[in-house]
């Protein structure tokens, strides 16, 4: 598994760029499920609303409206803020966002393996965040 220390890479990394009207900042991300994407949202303390297309996260002094691009990734339009702090906050639901894609990753290895005649031997977290599974192959 990818170590969590890397999931914000490409969030901080991001393209800002501040509206014409200078009231708010667009930072594209990598995020594509709205699932998780809400969740990592609420797990950073936001209010969370979600509708045709858009999911909308509200904080204290600030609101990022996600909207889904042509090619399926979220692009966060966050108001309230300038650039850094815009950037600073995606690449935190970044984080949030990597962590419950690993959880979910984790969450379906553990189901599945008995399936293909696997059994989980040992599970431990690393110092980086990241999960380590063993596995025994199972005889018939």
């Amino acid at each position: 598994m990818v170590p969590l220390a890397l999931a914000g890479a490409a969030a901080a990394q991001a393209v800002a760029e501040r509206r014409a009207d200078g009231r708010s900042v667009r930072v594209q991300t990598r995020m594509r499920d709205v699932t998780l994407l809400a969740g990592a949202l609420r797990d950073l303390g936001a209010a969370v609303t979600d509708g045709a297309g858009t999911v909308v996260a509200s904080w204290d002094g600030s609101t990022a409206t996600f909207s889904r691009g042509a090619d399926g990734i979220w692009a966060a339009h966050v108001a309230g803020v300038d650039e850094r702090a815009a950037i600073d906050l995606v690449t935190a639901v970044d984080g949030a966002y990597g962590r419950r894609v690993q959880h979910a990753v984790l969450e379906r290895l553990r189901a599945q393996a008995p399936a293909a005649g696997l059994r989980l031997q040992s599970e431990s977290v690393t110092a980086d965040a990241g999960v380590r599974l063993v596995f025994e192959v199972e005889r018939a």
